[in-house]
């Protein structure tokens, strides 16, 4: 029997089991490819922003800034989880607008009123979602539909409300948390919209990628059959995604009222605003991938690129463009890299 020899020793070779030591340029480079891209994007269009105007980077403007973003950002972090689940939610625009409409006229102005008013919202944004769930899961209307339906029905009812006219105002102390913040000293006032926006973000960060609700929303998206099949309940899991849409829409209501004031008009066009961050964010729009981190980059990018266009003495009526086109090249970038990866 015959052996092949293997290559001769080297003198002062060391052995294979010791590990080569990476290139620090190879490193850096492994290290950039795992940020999602929407990071970079943010980094670049806030670079471009400092240049046209420096005082953006300043403590003061870009917590303003920041406090802009709260709304949607929340928005967009519910309404991933949705997404991710195989789902949309086109409601979440009118039940912002619904919020801030039922919060003034039953509040008018009384700062007492406000604190069983929030509880009171925040129940009526889990039932709005709970209905889109079980019309999509159960009577098996396709969300596009079941939610553009709910749309038109919080549309209508805000419109019978307040007559085409809100009325009443938001006390104070419901006002706060969209107008004020902590003071801090060198920096300015820290937004409590910022405060908010980064502990509803961290929570449902947690959900989503710690726990075992959050491994199923993404099973329920990627593959319903098979997830039906392992044991999870996917249409439970997808009516509670909604349920955390429609709670989210309530909190960003909450904080855009607090900063815009009363409007019939406070949350139109925001459920696109919000698909288009997440799909900014990298998830795909059959469900099965997306990240809340992600989402809350997508919105920060969206409103950015309009502080952009504005610095740029571009006509405000180009955001609308500008958003569709966002989309349209998000989701196909998205889907490219699905392609690959697959």
């Amino acid at each position: 029997m015959t052996t092949t020899a293997g290559p001769p020793a080297v003198p002062g070779a060391q052995s294979s089991s010791v590990p080569l030591r990476e290139p620090a340029g190879g490193r850096a480079r492994r290290l950039l490819r795992a940020v999602p891209p929407i990071w970079l994007v943010l980094a670049a269009v806030i670079l471009l922003i400092a240049w046209r105007n420096p005082t953006f980077v300043e403590p003061a403007p870009f917590l303003a800034f920041l406090r802009r973003c709260a709304p949607l950002a929340v928005l967009a972090a519910g309404q991933v989880f949705v997404i991710i689940a195989g789902e949309f939610d086109l409601s979440v625009g009118a039940l912002v607008t619904a919020v801030v409409v039922v919060a003034a006229r039953l509040s008018d102005g009384e700062a007492a009123h406000t604190w069983w008013l929030i509880p009171l919202l925040l129940a009526a944004g889990a039932l709005v979602g709970l209905v889109n769930g079980l019309v999509t899961t159960r009577l098996r209307v396709p969300s596009f539909i079941a939610t553009l339906g709910m749309l038109l029905v919080l549309s209508g009812a805000v419109f019978l409300w307040s007559g085409g006219a809100p009325r009443g105002s938001l006390a104070d102390n419901f006002r706060q948390f969209g107008r004020f913040g902590v003071d801090l000293p060198g920096l300015g006032q820290l937004p409590y919209a910022v405060l908010t926006l980064a502990a509803v973000g961290v929570g449902l960060w947690l959900l989503l990628s710690h726990s075992r609700f959050g491994h199923q929303v993404y099973a329920a998206g990627g593959n319903p059959r098979a997830a039906a099949l392992s044991g999870v309940d996917v249409r439970r899991v997808r009516t509670t995604a909604f349920v955390l849409s429609g709670l989210s829409a309530v909190v960003a209501g909450i904080l855009l009222g607090g900063f815009t004031g009363v409007t019939a008009e406070a949350g139109a066009g925001y459920e696109f605003q919000a698909i288009a961050a997440v799909v900014l964010g990298g998830a795909v729009l059959g469900g099965g991938r997306g990240s809340v981190g992600a989402s809350v980059a997508g919105a920060l990018t969206l409103q950015a690129v309009f502080t952009l266009l504005n610095l740029l003495g571009l006509a405000k009526s180009l955001r609308d463009a500008v958003q569709g086109l966002i989309i349209i090249g998000a989701a196909a970038y998205a889907a490219h890299r699905l392609r690959r990866s697959g």
